[in-house]
């Protein structure tokens, strides 16, 4: 592992110790572990299906620009993983255990994160009016990624940068 992500490493590991530790707890552990799964692609791939439903044309080209700002992040976020092999906090940690399995080997940058964030930029830039339900849901989200022992702090400040970089340009694209 490079040695910046070695020293990162060191700089973050109490934060995810503490947060991590809270995650045991049933009531914790309970509604970050759902909103981590919806993260899975659940909700997403709903939103996509259920735009077009209630809003017509617009909720089509809402949710084709989704998928396609998605697929981008999706490319993206596989490159990174691959190039950094961050390992993730419950694998180098011996006392910070997943509370949820894993759905890939690497930890650099949270690809839950991303995806939130990119999906809910595009989709608040059509129906703004979404935000009562995609900000708290993106926020619980990247949250549930430390708290779950997935994840550390920068691996899901990298995932909101880039999906707002990617969010953003595509709606400059299109």
């Amino acid at each position: 592992m490079q040695a910046w992500l070695r020293h990162l490493n060191d700089l973050e590991v109490s934060v995810c110790r503490a947060w991590s530790r809270s995650g045991r707890h049933r009531w914790v552990h309970r509604p970050f572990a759902i909103a981590s799964r919806l993260g899975d692609g659940i909700f997403w791939y709903s939103l996509m299906a259920a735009l077009p439903l209630v809003y017509g044309l617009t909720g089509l080209q809402a949710s084709l620009h989704m998928l396609m700002t998605g697929g981008l992040a999706l490319l993206l976020y596989k490159l990174l993983k691959g190039a950094t092999r961050r390992a993730r906090p419950c694998d180098q940690v011996h006392d910070i255990t997943a509370l949820v399995p894993p759905l890939d080997r690497y930890s650099f940058p949270s690809g839950h994160t991303l995806h939130a964030v990119a999906f809910s930029t595009v989709a608040l830039s059509y129906f703004p009016g979404l935000g009562w339900i995609l900000i708290p849901l993106t926020t619980l989200i990247a949250l549930s990624r430390i708290i779950l022992g997935l994840h550390y702090p920068s691996d899901v400040l990298m995932g909101i940068l880039i999906g707002l970089a990617l969010g953003y340009s595509s709606i400059l694209f299109v």
